[in-house]
């Protein structure tokens, strides 16, 4: 199980950050939990005073709800079963008078009998503190719901029944003339419960992590990737006669781990995926390091990459935003990034999801050396590389960078805006391997994205998205060509066919868009005929010259420029060469150059 001695280590590595708050990039807070801990979502508080008394209550709002809690093995990983949290949990298990307004109890079933006597062991422990010991006096009164009806929290119905029965309560304390940590941010209480806790672990036996004998975990945490989510990395079912059928007798037989280890490896990868995971339809994607955890995403881009560290990438369109000027900034970029680095000693990639909804799955797991990964990435973004136009900055002005686009952009470009869910998880997961194993692009991506960008009228490309389309498929074909040397510079010197083909496309394109009048808004005959003419390039080509010709007319001499690049072009293509047989991908890559080349503006 290296990868649960991985996390494991990074929470050792990290174990200044326990107990501290965070906020996400989308506004949700975050923790690197501590031990014997999980959150919650609350809905309402209640805060006592120092003997146990009612203070107040108040509902809690959505952006300040996740909280954390103590929990026992069991509680953390209850579903049906009835088992209470030690201190903050729902209405049934904290109110001794929950069931006298409606609320249903299973029979058999005494959640605040179970509660109260759990919370008292633990306040009359060595461990236990005086905060603890206020909630404790409060709840045991049995008069919760009757409090929060008075104080106008809970509603009642004709029936005197309450409308939501179903609400996680969280408790804070006061003491006046004191400024009070909340229960659920406070140190101390944290601590006093891991200690409470572990005093009443008593399974000893060997971890498979430490190789040592410690205080072994029965059960292992959920909510990995998401608040509710119930799949487990670690869950065996003892009395299920399909579990360990002829092999072993109970899960002990399979691996032992130790509680400690346990719930540092789940926290950290809890803290870990809020933090940094790339949650794609409940698949994650995660890298970290495991000294310095935020590490450079293979599935970002270039402009993300220069983001994440705070660079600036140069706004204008054109400017100095060259293929040369970018591609030095960059390397520049990753050889300082490497640098800071330097004391990381490896990088840890994982891939999750769930075969079932109880079972999650490891579906990809890679240690690298932190430079290997590095120069992986930095390779990937100088193969995989094009001129790209799609994205825009804070101010919704576009921005061009060269390099490798996103993963998640490249599964959209080849197959669409409407890609199902699991092709895009799938295909993401494909070309994993191609950016940090150095694996060939699979074929079929890169013909599926080249079959969309010679179908500009199809009906799945987008007004502005066919652009998109066309330079992730550049990029993609110029790394499948690597060992050719193309860029995005038009390169005249190039006398194979398909590119040839491509430029004569190109300028055809050009030169009718030079001719539609102010406003005009439409597809040129070029585009139109873009994917009969990669099918039968020498038979669509007559065609499109015969529509162009009015064009030509149109624009009188200023149509000479663009019809002696044609004749110049045609002339380079072999007269054997010029039939019908289907271009391949360079022939995109010589149509997107030369149009670059026609539509940048020309110095002097």
């Amino acid at each position: 199980m290296g990868w649960m001695n991985d996390l494991y280590q990074t929470y050792e590595e990290n174990i200044s950050e326990v107990g501290k708050t965070h906020k996400s990039q989308s506004g949700k807070e975050y923790m690197l939990l501590p031990v014997a801990h999980t959150t919650q979502e609350a809905q309402i508080e209640i805060t006592v005073d120092e003997f146990g008394n009612f203070y107040q209550a108040k509902i809690v709002d959505k952006d300040d709800a996740t909280t954390t809690i103590p929990c026992t093995e069991a509680s953390s990983s209850r579903t049906a079963n009835v088992v209470p949290h030690p201190l903050h949990d729902k209405l049934m298990y904290v109110a001794g008078d929950f069931q006298d307004f409606g609320g249903v109890v299973k029979a058999k079933n005494t959640p605040f009998q179970d509660y109260l006597s759990q919370l008292s062991k633990w306040v009359n422990s060595p461990y236990s503190s005086a905060r603890i010991r206020a909630i404790y006096e409060y709840v045991k009164k049995g008069t919760l719901v009757k409090d929060l009806v008075k104080a106008s929290i809970i509603e009642l119905n004709d029936d005197g029944k309450m409308l939501k029965p179903e609400v996680f309560v969280r408790f804070n304390t006061y003491k006046p003339g004191t400024v009070n940590t909340k229960v659920w941010h406070d140190y101390e209480v944290f601590d006093s419960f891991i200690k409470f806790n572990n005093q009443i672990l008593n399974e000893y036996g060997l971890c498979y992590i430490t190789g040592e004998d410690q205080k072994l975990a029965s059960f292992h945490a959920k909510g990995l990737r998401r608040k509710g989510d119930n799949a487990k990395l670690i869950s065996s079912k003892k009395d299920s006669y399909l579990t360990f059928k002829g092999r072993f007798i109970d899960a002990s037989e399979v691996v032992t781990i130790s509680y400690e280890v346990s719930q540092k490896a789940h926290n950290a990868l809890k803290w870990l995926i809020s933090k940094q995971g790339k949650n794609i339809n409940d698949r994650v994607f995660l890298v970290w390091g495991n000294k310095q955890t935020d590490i450079i995403s293979p599935q970002e881009d270039a402009i993300t990459f220069f983001q994440s560290i705070g660079l600036s990438t140069g706004d204008d369109e054109e400017g100095s935003n060259t293929h040369d000027v970018f591609a030095r900034k960059f390397n520049q970029a990753i050889d300082g990034y490497k640098s800071d680095l330097s004391y990381n000693p490896r990088v840890i990639l994982m891939v999750f999801d769930a075969a079932t909804t109880g079972r999650l799955a490891i579906l990809y797991y890679q240690q690298l050396e932190t430079r290997d990964y590095i120069d992986r990435i930095q390779n990937w973004h100088q193969t995989c590389t094009w001129r790209h136009s799609y994205k825009t900055n804070k101010d919704g002005k576009r921005v061009v960078f060269y390099g490798a686009p996103a993963t998640r952009d490249i599964v959209f470009a080849a197959y669409g805006p409407n890609a199902n869910d699991k092709l895009v998880k799938d295909t993401m997961l494909r070309l994993l391997p191609c950016i940090v194993a150095g694996q060939r692009l699979p074929l079929d991506i890169i013909k599926s994205a080249f079959n969309r960008a010679i179908n500009p009228e199809a009906s799945s490309i987008k007004d502005g998205d066919w652009e998109k389309t066309l330079s992730i498929s550049c990029a993609l074909i110029n790394k499948h060509y690597q060992k050719e040397g193309y860029s995005v510079a038009l390169d005249v010197t190039n006398r194979q066919r398909d590119y040839l083909f491509g430029r004569l496309l190109a300028v055809a394109d050009v030169l009718e868009n030079s001719g539609l009048d102010p406003g005009e808004k439409r597809a040129t005959n070029a585009i139109r005929y873009m994917n009969a003419f990669a099918t039968h390039p020498a038979r669509t080509w007559k065609v499109i010259q015969a529509n162009i010709q009015p064009y030509q007319v149109k624009l009188g001499r200023s149509a000479n420029y663009y019809n002696r690049i044609i004749d110049e072009i045609a002339s380079e293509i072999k007269i054997e060469d010029f039939n019908n047989k289907p271009l391949s991908g360079v022939f995109l890559l010589g149509f997107y150059s030369q149009r670059q080349e026609l539509y940048t503006p020309k110095k002097g």
